[in-house]
């Protein structure tokens, strides 16, 4: 008696094991096909951000720098221009810590109903002291970092941000206008 529940059990247990190993039936396809709509992929858009760092004195603009990106939708993106300054990090001579002196963007674009959801990082550096930079391990840099997160409508600019000089009357501003790519 033993021996046949035994069997019996063996054979139930293979059954299950088999089941559970074989592919997916065309029932199990069909309820897979009723996904919710969210679950299926949109296409991705592409955008082109044109970037303005502005520099401006009693409201003229006096300097201006251009920089375009291109990305996807939800992704990030980084432009990185400058130069990586060796600084002296310790006692000894031979020990250098980099210092990145330049500007560097950072953008995300994420697509909503009502616009786009820029996600916008810029840092731009300079030496405060040119002629010192020459000459010393320790270089002074002047940094104006404007980040900011808004929604903003294709082909409309739209200042994420601005910043005055401590030391001048000046004012630093950032400008972004995006582009939907076809």
């Amino acid at each position: 008696m033993n021996r046949q529940i035994g069997a019996r059990l063996g054979k139930f247990l293979l059954i299950a094991v088999f089941c559970w190993c074989v592919p997916f039936s065309g029932a199990q396809e069909q309820e897979a096909a009723k996904k919710p709509a969210e679950q299926v992929q949109k296409p991705v858009n592409a955008y082109r951000l044109d970037f303005s760092v502005n520099e401006m004195e009693d409201g003229k603009k006096i300097n201006s720098r251009q920089y375009s990106m291109y990305l996807k939708a939800n992704d990030y993106s980084e432009i990185k221009i400058g130069t990586r300054v060796p600084v002296e990090a310790g006692a000894g001579k031979d020990v250098f810590q980099y210092v990145d002196v330049g500007t560097s963007i950072r953008g995300k674009v994420e697509e909503r109903e009502n616009g786009l959801l820029l996600d916008i990082n810029c840092d731009t550096s300079r030496f405060a002291d040119p002629e010192r930079a020459k000459t010393s391990s320790i270089p002074l840099l002047r940094q104006v970092r404007i980040s900011g997160s808004t929604v903003a409508s294709v082909g409309k600019p739209i200042v994420i941000g601005s910043a005055d000089d401590p030391d001048s009357k000046r004012q630093y501003q950032l400008e972004v206008t995006a582009t939907r790519l076809k």
